[in-house]
């Protein structure tokens, strides 16, 4: 991993990846004013690339574990259809010490890991579960802009990101992995 100091003008130090790791493995609860000192909004978004080229982004419930975001989307949906076509995508996050966006190669997540990202939505609070066609997970809801169940999960595989510290001693930094 390189890791780019953006703020050395300012003499800040760069951030530690380890620490941005660390807060992301404690958790982010997306809903609106769902934990005290959060932002208080749905936090977590997508980038994706439409079949022009152009940018297509919103708001996706995403959670981070082992490393790395995973995402639930239906497959109809245009970040659906996106990711199927290009797999290039950037997820950003606010949080309270930091805004982070982490760009790289989103894959689907199937067999054995797919039961294992449903536990971990269910134990968030999402009663997830891996849908009758085992490539899948279904609910009895989900956010309205993800489509009808099953959907699709995908893990992001960082190639860079980059955050900026929103508390002292207000750093901003750029890893390439």
């Amino acid at each position: 991993m390189e890791t780019y100091n953006l703020a050395e003008m300012y003499d800040a130090p760069p951030m530690s990846w380890e620490e941005v790791t660390r807060r992301l493995e404690a958790g982010f609860d997306q809903g609106p004013g769902s934990q005290e000192g959060e932002p208080g909004r749905y936090t977590t978004w997508v980038s994706t690339i439409n079949d022009d080229g152009g940018p297509h982004v919103n708001a996706v419930g995403a959670i981070w574990f082992d490393g790395a975001f995973h995402l639930v989307t239906g497959p109809k949906t245009r970040r659906g259809r996106n990711l199927a076509r290009d797999p290039r995508c950037a997820m950003s996050l606010s949080v309270r010490e930091f805004d982070l966006v982490v760009e790289g190669t989103a894959t689907r997540v199937l067999g054995e890991d797919l039961a294992h990202v449903a536990k971990r939505y269910h134990d968030e609070g999402w009663p997830a579960e891996v849908h009758e066609s085992g490539d899948a997970l279904s609910a009895p809801f989900n956010a309205q802009s993800a489509g009808p169940a099953p959907w699709h999960v995908h893990r992001l595989a960082a190639t860079s990101a980059h955050a900026v510290q929103c508390v002292e001693p207000y750093a901003a930094t750029r890893w390439r992995f």
